[in-house]
């Protein structure tokens, strides 16, 4: 006995064995119980939506023996020819292959003879969009008086191309493109039924790879029944697919967030050896970093689509939320400049330099450069060797060690000590990176009660300040401090000092004490006195 492929075995055959659609779904059996038909049905929607699957279980409750309504018996041998195909008052039609008028005119030509065994004739026109212009004015007198014996049922994948008088003469369904949820449900239960293992995390993958459509998600299957021996695991699916674990994008993310070149590069090499779809693997670093996003706002809101929970709330602590919309915005325009690239490899490479190159360092982490100055003018051409040395003079200028201010472990003078608890010793030591530290960052401390140290954080940072954050912020403190400090944060404009803003204050007194070296520096004033130069203070860094 021959095969039977999955998209054929398990079509719908009745209105309640559809997967989505319920919008239309509903609009039909009320119309069909109701007697409400109207001569000319279009079905809209991208491929492998039900759009022709819909049109035959329309035209089956047109005809079924039993009478019309919107669950006919399958049963009777009217419904059983349909079923099969071979119903001879159910004319489909390939719009595609029919597209000259005088095939339209045939067609027409046998319209106006009543039905020879159904109670209503029934045209199926698929692809409806792809007949030509005289087609459609041919067809078009037909609609707008049909004998009553006839149903038009018409369906597409671009609308936009039926031309309007044929649109407003029809009554319009548009299938919409279903969820990976409920293609993975449904494939989950069609396997049960066929007694075939699989994964649940294979499932989601296929039901992703489809992009709305349930018949590719059936063609993926027999795919990857076929690829995997009758064992669908994620391992087989996504080397059939052409895809990659996501544990290589959550090493990516991990080195990215400590800004390791060595480690990403290393994840890079690894995905290389897998000669991968590079445009899929950037589509799935985005995918990653939207969870990551929206696990930061709303822990809750995490399923098991996404991937695994603990590896991605990990990612969610390490990396701050900004850094996580740049990096989704530079993947975003990776993606689309991919195909410029002289190779995919390059191209996605580039990507993450890009992300390494523009992500912005952790407070206390930024490189520190060698100051330099700017000249607006151009020397003239007797004077290269002179610009040369005094160039190289100006590099060595730096700040005097004297200005420099305090470390941010040292106390600050605008700051108390609340009881010999030094709220800027304790940040700096912390091992937590990422949003953990952005919320102690922002903290002050206004008071210690007992071992309970009151913080205070402005409203504009309350979005840092979740119940999973703050239970990780007060192990930490409790690692560092050695004691079992509670933390109590309150949300309100605070009165002292943050480490954040001492580390800000910190880097401008810097920046102002390396400019002002600069500016005093005799070697700098030779320059500017000789070639009319400027400095331009955005290329001023401060060294330690």
């Amino acid at each position: 006995m021959s095969y039977e492929v999955l998209a054929r075995k398990w079509r719908p055959r009745r209105f309640e064995e559809m997967v989505g659609q319920e919008h239309v779904l509903r609009a039909l059996a009320n119309a069909l119980d109701s007697g409400r038909l109207h001569h000319a049905l279009l079905f809209t929607g991208t491929r492998g939506v039900g759009k022709t699957t819909l049109a035959r279980i329309f035209a089956k409750s047109l005809n079924c023996e039993q009478g019309v309504s919107a669950s006919p018996c399958g049963q009777c041998q009217t419904c059983q020819e349909i079923d099969a195909g071979r119903f001879v008052d159910l004319i489909e039609v390939d719009a595609a292959s029919r597209t000259k008028v005088e095939d339209t005119r045939e067609l027409l030509d046998n319209v106006q003879y009543a039905p020879t065994v159904g109670r209503y004739k029934v045209y199926l026109v698929d692809e409806v969009h792809m007949l030509s212009n005289h087609s459609f004015n041919a067809l078009l007198k037909t609609l707008e008086e049909p004998p009553p014996h006839v149903k038009f049922l018409l369906a597409t994948t671009d609308p936009q191309k039926v031309p309007v008088t044929i649109l407003s003469r029809c009554l319009q369904f548009n299938l919409r493109r279903l969820h990976p949820d409920m293609i993975a449900d449904y494939l989950q239960k069609l396997l049960t039924e066929e007694e075939i293992t699989a994964e649940s995390s294979a499932l989601m993958a296929i039901a992703k790879a489809a992009d709305g459509s349930m018949r590719d998600a059936l063609s993926l299957l027999d795919q990857a029944i076929a690829f995997s021996a009758g064992n669908v695991n994620i391992q087989d699916v996504q080397q059939m697919l052409g895809a990659i674990e996501h544990k290589h994008l959550y090493h990516i993310l991990s080195a990215l967030a400590q800004r390791n070149a060595a480690a990403l590069f290393e994840v890079v090499k690894n995905l290389h050896t897998m000669a991968p779809d590079y445009t899929n693997v950037l589509a799935e670093l985005l995918s990653v970093l939207h969870y990551i996003a929206l696990l930061q706002q709303l822990p809750e809101a995490y399923d098991d689509s996404m991937g695994d929970q603990t590896l991605l709330s990990q990612l969610a602590g390490e990396l701050a939320a900004e850094d996580i919309q740049l990096f989704y915005q530079i993947g975003l325009t990776g993606q689309r400049d991919l195909i410029y690239a002289p190779d995919p490899a390059i191209g996605f490479e580039m990507t993450l330099l890009r992300m390494l190159a523009f992500c912005p360092a952790e407070p206390g982490e930024a490189k520190m450069t060698t100051p330099s100055a700017n000249t607006v003018t151009k020397p003239t051409p007797s004077a290269p060797k002179q610009m040369d040395a005094a160039v190289s003079s100006v590099q060595t200028a730096t700040a005097p060690p004297a200005q420099t201010s305090p470390a941010l472990n040292e106390t600050p003078k605008v700051e108390s000590n609340n009881g010999e608890v030094n709220w800027s010793r304790l940040v700096a030591a912390l091992k937590e990176s990422g949003v953990v530290k952005q919320l102690a960052m922002n903290c002050s401390l206004t008071a210690v009660e007992g071992m309970t140290l009151v913080l205070a954080l402005e409203p504009s940072y309350e979005n840092l300040a979740t119940n999973e954050r703050k239970a990780r912020l007060e192990s930490a403190i409790q690692a560092v401090a050695d004691k079992p400090y509670k933390l109590d944060i309150q949300i309100k404009q605070v009165a002292v000092e943050t480490p954040a803003m001492q580390q800000r204050r910190m880097e401008q007194e810097k920046l102002d004490a390396a400019q002002q070296a600069l500016e005093s520096d005799t070697n700098v004033q030779k320059i500017i006195d000789t070639f009319d130069a400027k400095i331009n203070p955005n290329t001023i860094q401060p060294i330690d």
